[in-house]
């Protein structure tokens, strides 16, 4: 049994190392195409790109496991359905279950060492590259003027232009307005045309204008507002050219510390700290919001009646106190009663948007407690669906007896879709508050689980489940049967047409 279980094991990690790091290369590219343009033209060197790719990719890690779990268990049990080696070991007095069992074990300890990694280093690398990626997308662009916009790239310049030949880069009707010295519009830059690069170094922007001129504010030496002359200066050139530094360019590196307190870069102990944190201000506030309402929009109308109650001198204070509504606003003028109303009216429109408010201000702190709740979740999940997706391919790698990366391949993402969308669909319900955290996140485990089970029953009992061929000596039963049918119908006819 030794040599079976080493046999079975060294089927399934070379596999298993294979497919994952397919997979895990699959999620960065993805990852690339989404922020391409957040990393397109920044001028990132290959030190800071391989760091942000290499905390990106241990993010992926949880993620990447339960589909490659997926995609070599249909390839080793595949595999060795089709080399009939599953037949020789089952024909020995070996069921499946038993062939299963070294494997089941050592995703038991995968699924474990999943869980820490999601625990423990999973939060640290998500703190490292969400705060290497926000460093670089604060990082400045190279310079991308277009046309008819003011761009204010360059710190202390706000620079326009009409139009931009795409071809020869010439930029045609410029304006440049200098806000170094802060005193606003006080340096302005007009040329026909120009151009624009950057030195090799990056440090600085040179900009060669062509038949244009300057407009500079001079200081005033009075500060008597009748004596201000308002002096400027007026510049004519044919040619001239700016340097302009571009300082605050460099990759500007965060501390770690950014974001800290994200519901993904925490682990299990801290994110119950923080949801049983906000549970406690969530259920103060609505105290609060409670207390609010009762003391200052409820019965604001039945103050109104008792103060003009108290200034018609109908009434003296202890009477007030126990007559009721009705009484109270017979005992009024016409006049007062108008304004009672109204006052009532416009009460119950503050009571109403006090509610409004209030309760889109719960909103969002459900909704943040959800968030820190589904991630508490997730830790357990991920790890978990290793478990469920071994089950799933397992059995069906012995069932439909076919290796290789091809049709494994196929059913191992039809699954894996399946169970994402189960996921982010019960994810986005326990967001909203519409179903349990716990019922949102867990519904692709608690539905795909059972099936697992029912497909490992299936190959137990070597179940023609998933043999195509069972299904195609079906329909052609149906097609002979339909044949015979016509046949007769046709013999029948002629029949009464010979009589």
């Amino acid at each position: 049994m030794k040599k079976l279980d080493s046999f079975v094991l060294k089927s399934f990690i070379g596999p298993l190392i294979l497919t994952f790091f397919i997979v895990l290369i699959i999620l960065i590219l993805q990852f690339l195409w989404m922020y391409v343009d957040d990393l397109a033209g920044k001028g990132l060197e290959i030190k800071i790109l391989a760091e942000l790719l290499f905390q990106f990719s241990l993010s992926f890690v949880p993620t990447a496991l339960p589909l490659a779990i997926l995609l070599a268990s249909l390839m080793t049990f595949g595999n060795m359905g089709e080399f009939s080696e599953l037949t020789a070991l089952k024909s020995s007095g070996i069921p499946l279950n038993r062939i299963m069992r070294p494997l089941i074990f050592l995703i038991a300890i995968i699924s474990i060492v999943s869980f820490f990694f999601s625990n423990n280093v999973l939060p640290y690398s998500n703190r490292q590259a969400r705060t290497l990626l926000y460093d670089i997308r604060r990082k400045r662009p190279d310079i991308n003027l277009q046309a008819g916009t003011f761009n204010n790239d360059i710190e202390g310049f706000s620079i326009k232009i009409t139009s931009k030949d795409p071809v020869t880069n010439r930029l045609n009707r410029l304006y440049i307005y200098d806000h170094r010295e802060n005193r606003g519009n006080s340096a302005v830059t007009y040329a026909d045309s120009g151009y624009m690069r950057v030195t090799s170094d990056e440090t600085a922007m040179i900009m060669t204008l062509y038949n244009g001129y300057s407009y500079t504010d001079m200081g005033e030496r009075s500060s008597n507002p009748a004596d201000k002359k308002y002096p400027f200066r007026k510049d004519n050139f044919k040619e001239q050219t700016l340097v302009i530094p571009l300082s605050g360019f460099d990759l500007q590196r965060s501390e770690i510390d950014l974001f800290k307190s994200h519901s993904a870069m925490l682990n299990i102990s801290q994110l119950t700290f923080y949801i049983d944190s906000l549970n406690k201000r969530y259920t103060k506030n609505i105290d609060t919001y409670f207390t609010e309402y009762n003391t200052t929009v409820l019965y604001s109308g039945r103050a109104s009646l008792l103060r003009l109650s108290r200034e018609e001198d109908k009434l003296d204070l202890k009477s007030q106190s126990n007559t009721g509504i009705n009484e109270l606003f017979n005992s009024l003028t016409l006049a007062n009663k108008r304004n009672v109303l109204m006052r009532a009216i416009q009460g119950i429109k503050e009571g109403s948007s006090f509610l409004a408010s209030k309760n889109e201000s719960l909103h969002i702190e459900i909704k943040n407690i959800k968030n820190y709740e589904i991630n508490w979740n997730k830790k357990f999940t991920l790890s978990f669906a290793c478990i469920v997706f071994f089950f799933i391919g397992a059995p069906l790698g012995a069932i439909i007896r076919k290796g290789g990366l091809g049709t494994p391949a196929v059913i191992s993402i039809l699954f894996f879709v399946i169970w994402y969308v189960i996921s982010l669909s019960g994810e986005k319900l326990a967001e909203e508050n519409l179903v349990s955290t716990f019922a949102g996140m867990w519904a692709a485990s608690y539905i795909l689980l059972p099936a697992g089970l029912f497909l490992t029953y299936k190959a137990s009992n070597d179940s023609v489940i998933m043999n195509i061929d069972t299904y195609l000596m079906f329909f052609k039963k149906i097609k002979d049967y339909l044949y015979r049918i016509v046949i007769t119908g046709a013999k029948r006819n002629s029949g009464i047409e010979t009589e």
